[in-house]
């Protein structure tokens, strides 16, 4: 049994995760900012009142945790604002800003507040998107988005340099486009599929390969 923790637990992909991870027998820990239904009734640890965008909260997690010990840690919380050129001032402008502290600078801050519950073997994966990737970029547009998982790819690879001496690998994945609240609903995967993707590549994520960038489905993909 391994000791799971992910963030954004409460719907979406970090729910499906929780759960599929609950069923194969893994101890899990779910952390959000408010819980749900769905969330409460899988077998699951819940810390709620973690906003992953506040270092406060993540500090209070780090202290709730206190004598655990982490094989896997899931940076799955996110935020998606909607943006475009010319129209980067006022309420959207704080949208980016959010966006980059929220996806961006958040998985590295939950990372570094639990590094002393990861031991050697342990296996960090980040939640990430292809709209992070510069080369991919064929339509424009979603500034802050963009940024900022392009700014997370760059802090799960530099954490994967980090780490690697410590013997703690890192995954940088992309889930697909899932159907979810985040999206309006829109999407062409299901929670639990790009679940079980992110799942088999947390499975077989090795020293060897830590780093990379990869799609749900197992192809990497360009930065």
């Amino acid at each position: 049994m391994a000791n799971c923790l992910v963030t954004g637990g409460n719907r979406g992909i970090g729910l499906a995760l929780c759960k599929l991870l609950a069923e194969r027998g893994e101890r899990v820990i779910a952390t959000c900012r408010n819980s749900s239904p769905e969330l409460d009734a899988l077998d699951v640890r819940v810390e709620q009142g973690i906003d992953v965008g506040d270092p406060e909260d993540i500090e209070r997690l780090a202290q709730n945790l206190a004598g655990e010990r982490l094989d896997w840690v899931i940076n799955n919380a996110g935020v998606m604002r909607r943006d475009a050129l010319g129209k980067l001032h006022g309420e959207t402008l704080e949208g980016v800003y959010l966006q980059l502290r929220v996806n961006a600078v958040g998985p590295l801050l939950v990372t570094q507040a639990l590094l002393d519950k990861l031991q050697k073997g342990a296996k960090i994966g980040i939640v990430s998107s292809r709209m992070g990737s510069i080369e991919d970029n064929t339509s424009g547009g979603s500034y802050g988005y963009r940024m900022s998982k392009a700014a997370v790819n760059a802090a799960g690879k530099s954490l994967a340099m980090d780490l690697k001496e410590r013997g703690i690998a890192v995954a940088i994945l992309h889930p697909g486009y899932v159907r979810t609240d985040m999206v309006g609903g829109g999407g062409d995967v299901e929670p639990e599929t790009a679940a079980a993707g992110l799942i088999a590549r947390m499975d077989e994520l090795r020293l060897e390969t830590t780093g990379r960038f990869w799609h749900a489905k197992g192809e990497p993909l360009p930065w």
